[in-house]
């Protein structure tokens, strides 16, 4: 059962986003009213949870006066809607730190080409959303800013590397908020702070590193509240521009108008532990279980069964590897002279990655592919956990048990990550309950090749099943 919290802030805060802007077309509400709104909520809450270490309120506040001037008719239009965008992205004139020492008072003259789209089609940028040191880390933790904590429970993390995104749309700070996503970074802080983060196809919203433009492992993502506002933010993020080589074109029936087509109940299969590729506490597989069956109450079907995943962990790590190798390793030596532990390890384990390893990797994907392709003929999506464990300390910077077990390196807390991204399959991370006390659990969907549109209206009728609700709420603080 979803805890009794309150939310006190502006009651703008609390509606979807939808609705939003839906008055803001209509102007039955004004972008600057909405922007104060939500500097309110902002510094209500930052000292409590930390996560948009960065605001600037009054660059949105002056950026009203261009809406319109871009694409005010497309369908993801945002029509003067505050959101994050995660501080491993460029923003024209606001500070972008990366988390990283030698780049703390790095202020860019120009935009990322995703942040250049959303505020083209309506968003407009409220401020910088906490993230570990280059995104790397299941805690968002850095030396610039600190700590990003848990809405649910201020001593706990609220996951990484989009902590911070998904602490500020669980607390109301904004109603949409932009993430990535290379190993879960997207998903597990979705889960950890009871919101939904989706990892698109490649290509589906953008492309990838700007220094590495064709890799395909990392990848920017939407994080909204519920369902129909994840899809709003998927249309607003979607389609073609040449400075992002792999970007797609928008498909020709919008993600928003995919929620309102008629569809049968999904066909889902369900594993606790997929296969036994990673640890999971005993609480988290008895809410997860619980959750499939109040889906099959609703009527769908649920079959537990998994397919077999040969070599998926060594696959996964090695292609990890060729985006460290390619992205982190090449950054300027200033900047990698301050390198935490965390992101050092990781350039290490890249440059020790032999010839044969990658080519190895490149055939096993193409391996996992064929048989997730194959197995998703038959089911809509497969439904495993997003992490084993509900949050953690926000001092541990992963958990060293699980269920029991030693946890052997930092990325085996974090396989469930490995899945989507080695195959390139769409998967969302979504709200599947708490544990008894109080923590958000999230269950995870990997959906079919490009099937963004399935994995949505699967979610879309778990969210109506499950029943959680979507308001925002006020941290709640415990020391």
């Amino acid at each position: 059962m979803k805890p009794d919290t309150p939310f006190t802030g502006p009651d703008v805060c609390a509606l979807p986003a939808r609705e939003v802007v839906a008055a803001l077309r209509k102007r039955e509400i004004s972008p600057t009213e909405v922007v104060a709104a939500s500097a309110q909520r902002i510094a209500d809450v930052e000292p409590a949870v930390n996560a948009m270490p960065t605001v600037c309120a009054e660059r949105a506040e002056a950026k009203i006066a261009e809406l319109g001037q871009g694409e005010a008719d497309h369908v993801g239009w945002l029509a003067g809607l505050p959101i994050g965008i995660k501080d491993l992205n460029a923003v024209e004139g606001v500070r972008t730190t990366w988390g990283n020492l030698t780049l703390k008072d790095f202020v860019p003259d120009a935009s990322d080409p995703m942040v250049e789209r959303l505020e083209a089609r309506g968003g407009l940028v409220m401020g910088k959303t906490n993230t570990p040191e280059f995104g790397a880390g299941g805690n968002s933790t850095n030396p610039v800013f600190g700590a990003t904590r848990n809405p649910w429970d201020t001593r706990m993390n609220a996951g990484g590397s989009s902590g911070g995104a998904a602490a500020s749309l669980a607390t109301g700070e904004v109603w949409l908020s932009h993430g990535s996503d290379l190993m879960g970074s997207l998903r597990t802080p979705a889960a950890h702070c009871s919101v939904l983060g989706l990892r698109p196809s490649p290509g589906r919203c953008g492309g990838g590193p700007g220094s590495a433009a064709f890799l395909t492992e990392g990848l920017q993502g939407p994080m909204a509240r519920d369902v129909r506002d994840l899809a709003l933010f998927l249309d607003a993020m979607t389609g073609y521009d040449p400075r992002m080589p792999i970007s797609l074109d928008a498909p020709a029936t919008s993600f928003q108008a995919e929620l309102d087509r008629q569809s049968k109940p999904p066909r889902i299969a369900f594993s606790e532990d997929q296969n036994g590729f990673a640890a999971v506490e005993r609480e988290i597989r008895t809410v997860l279980r619980g959750a499939m069956e109040e889906v099959m109450k609703a009527g769908a079907t649920v079959e537990e069964t998994c397919p077999d995943l040969p070599d998926l962990n060594e696959t996964y790590l090695a292609l990890r590897g060729l985006h460290y190798g390619s992205v982190i390793a090449s950054l300027p030596e200033p900047v990698r002279a301050v390198f935490g532990e965390r992101l050092s390890d990781n350039v290490a384990y890249a440059k020790r990655l032999t010839a044969q390893a990658i080519y190895d990797a490149m055939r096993a994907r193409t391996t996992l592919y064929e048989i997730m392709r194959g197995f998703l003929t038959r089911f809509d999506v497969l439904a495993i956990p997003v992490v084993g464990i509900a949050p953690d300390l926000v001092e541990h910077d992963y958990p060293r048990h699980v269920d029991g077990a030693e946890i052997g390196t930092y990325e085996d807390w974090l396989r469930f990550s490995f899945l989507a991204t080695t195959t390139l399959l769409p998967a969302l991370s979504m709200p599947a309950g708490f544990t008894a006390g109080g923590l958000p659990v999230g269950l995870q969907l990997v959906g079919p090749p490009r099937g963004e549109a399935v994995l949505l209206r699967t979610a879309l009728f778990i969210e109506e099943a499950l029943d959680l609700g979507n308001r925002p709420i006020d941290p709640v603080i415990r020391h």
